[in-house]
């Protein structure tokens, strides 16, 4: 049965892989122009990214082996969304990975990482007031903490240190709504 999706149709849907975290779409489809085509799309699972800032404007950032790149990366607090208010997962994440617990959590939206193939809705939060205890990391997780100023944080990304996307857009859009010069 043919479904609408915007100027596209769909002819037919075929799952072509599904675990945990993704799930593979291929479809049949007549394109905008007309003819005939492909479409691939990934649905990945929603996350939440934090980025914990102490009174003293020190960040706290996470570094680990990312398997996909071969080689350790700088990144903000990011997990998957279970289900739930997003918040809350936000908050298992910095419990889980860093051992933050925050009295303050800033929503800084939704944002979505690849729009042309991909759907991986992320919301991002700023945590404030900050509590320390010991990291509850799952087994997947070998990673250290990395305690920074913001600004030093600001300028990794800039100069392409801190490269994970998620981690760049959530650290500049800090610096623009909490500390605009």
């Amino acid at each position: 049965m043919e479904k609408k999706n915007g100027p596209w149709t769909i002819k037919a849907s075929e799952r072509v892989f599904k675990n945990d975290f993704l799930e593979l779409i291929n479809d049949q489809v007549i394109q905008p122009d007309g003819e005939d085509g492909e479409y691939a799309v990934v649905h990945m699972k929603p996350g939440v990214c934090v980025l914990p800032i102490d009174d003293d404007g020190n960040v706290y950032l996470t570094e680990q082996f990312r398997y996909a790149l071969g080689a350790e990366s700088l990144e903000v607090v990011a997990g998957g969304s279970e289900d739930g208010d997003v918040l809350e997962n936000a908050r298992r994440e910095a419990k889980e990975e860093l051992g933050i617990e925050a009295e303050e959590w800033i929503n800084l939206g939704m944002v979505e990482t690849d729009t042309s193939i991909l759907h991986c809705p992320a919301h991002f939060f700023v945590a404030r007031r900050l509590r320390f205890s010991e990291p509850e990391r799952e087994g997947t997780e070998a990673m250290k903490s990395v305690k920074i100023s913001f600004a030093e944080a600001v300028e990794k990304v800039l100069n392409g240190e801190i490269r994970h996307a998620l981690s760049c857009l959530l650290i500049l859009k800090a610096k623009s709504k909490l500390f605009a010069e």
